[in-house]
């Protein structure tokens, strides 16, 4: 059994911000294989399914951003699973917006909810999909920035890199870790472009 975390903020004052990302892509999932998301006992919603007979849940915190660990370890302590198959979908600054990254294990790289899962499960051995929503803010502007909507300019490359994203989990639950990114070095380029400068005549070359 494979398990997708989705991170961000519940309630409509926060859908279609950057911060919510980890929740977009697991909402995008979720309606292309006809699953409904469902209120747990816990502090979660939560679906589940079977693709090609390989079993998962998808989870999305309702503990807002800095208790997701929380969550997570309640529905661990439910549904026992390896670590290095549970996925966590998240939102990163550190990429530009509408890139994808993926991460086997490793920090928390600055991100309050992946330092509240590794904190709670005392592990830091978890894939991570991360979604870039770029770093357009001045400094001590980044807690507005990630609370804020994307903009109807960006919706064409941020909705690109969530079908993208989709696509991954797909591969993520009937292969692993492994069949994700040999999937990813695959076609990333064709969301990892770096933007060209219109000046610039040469063609960029694929991150």
């Amino acid at each position: 059994m494979r398990v997708i975390v989705g991170l961000g903020n519940p309630g409509t004052k926060y859908e279609l911000t950057r911060h919510n990302a980890g929740f977009l892509i697991l909402d995008r999932f979720a309606g292309k294989n006809n699953l409904v998301f469902h209120a747990s006992k816990f502090d979660f919603y939560y679906s589940e399914g079977s693709l090609d007979s390989s079993d998962f849940f998808l989870v999305k915190p309702t503990t807002y951003m800095n208790l997701s660990g929380l969550a997570i370890l309640d529905f661990m302590n439910e549904h026992p699973v390896v670590t290095e198959d549970l996925l966590v979908v998240v939102d990163d600054v550190n990429i530009p917006l509408g890139q994808v990254r993926l991460r086997q294990s490793g920090s928390d790289g600055g991100h309050n909810g992946i330092k509240s899962i590794i904190y709670h499960l005392q592990n830091d051995a978890f894939p991570r999909l991360r979604f870039g929503i770029g770093s357009d803010f001045e400094k001590g502007e980044m807690a507005d920035y990630v609370l804020s909507k994307f903009k109807h300019d960006e919706f064409a490359d941020v909705t690109k890199s969530i079908d993208f994203s989709v696509e991954l989990l797909d591969k993520f639950i009937t292969g692993g870790y492994k069949s994700m990114l040999d999937y990813f070095s695959r076609f990333s380029n064709l969301i990892n472009k770096p933007k060209q400068d219109s000046s610039d005549s040469d063609e960029s070359s694929a991150k």
